[in-house]
């Protein structure tokens, strides 16, 4: 499924969106409010594990279309998010050491949308982003990927830290980007690999950093001391693949 991302308002249209299993990126409930139908309704989003933020009325007025929330506002994904398995599986569809990248904290949506771009370029098989502290698959996404959305799957998970575990598992390691690192031209990125990539403000987070095999960093030569999230994620996304051509 792909298109626009919808906002959804009301009790009842929310609920239902809930039933038929539609991915809802958040859901923004009127703080205080604990009657029947929203119960009902944080039931349905702890089973689709939905980030659920508590809002006043001016701010659940300010998103609305209609003016009938009736004080639940939904944001449904553009996009349905892969399962981890699915980028795995299209690794081995193309007989292909897994190259997945994994993004921590990055919030904006231009950025998202760039570094899938680049992730689909470079021959990634997959993306993968946290339910918390991150962009969803917005239309705004899909529109900045120019297209790399309906061919890169990209799946979130509850805790980047766990899933990289499980991916060391099935014979991945993992590099991340920090100027503190090892220059990447030093590094042998060959291989089943996953990339880690942070916001250009904190950077990659210390539970998911100390989880990964190396660090590395991107030589700079000016006044400044980081890269845009998505550029910083091309560069190294490319030294993968010049690697991988030797």
């Amino acid at each position: 499924m792909n298109g626009e991302e919808a906002v959804i308002e009301g009790r009842n249209a929310v609920l239902e969106a809930f039933r038929s299993g539609k991915t809802i990126d958040k859901l923004f409930v009127l703080e205080g409010c604990h009657d029947g139908p929203v119960n009902s309704i944080l039931r349905e989003s702890k089973k689709q594990q939905t980030i659920v933020k508590f809002v006043t009325k001016e701010r659940l007025d300010g998103m609305s279309d209609t003016g009938k929330h009736q004080g639940v506002i939904a944001v449904a994904a553009a996009y349905e998010y892969a399962m981890v398995e699915d980028i795995l599986e299209n690794a081995r569809k193309k007989g292909e050491p897994p190259f997945i990248l994994l993004l921590d904290n990055i919030e904006d949506p231009h950025n998202l949308g760039a570094i899938i771009r680049t992730a689909n370029l470079a021959g990634a098989h997959g993306v993968i982003i946290p339910k918390r502290r991150a962009a969803g698959l917005t239309a705004t996404v899909a529109k900045t990927s120019a297209g790399a959305l309906n061919y890169t799957p990209v799946a979130k998970v509850t805790n980047l830290a766990g899933t990289i575990e499980e991916l060391k598992k099935e014979g991945l390691w993992f590099v991340c980007a920090d100027m503190d690192g090892e220059l990447m031209y030093s590094l042998d990125l060959k291989g089943p690999i996953g990339l880690v990539i942070g916001n250009e403000g904190e950077g990659v987070g210390r539970l998911v950093k100390e989880k990964c095999d190396f660090v590395a960093s991107v030589p700079m030569k000016g006044e400044i001391d980081s890269l845009n999230a998505s550029v910083a994620a091309g560069v190294l996304a490319y030294e993968i693949v010049r690697q991988r051509l030797q």
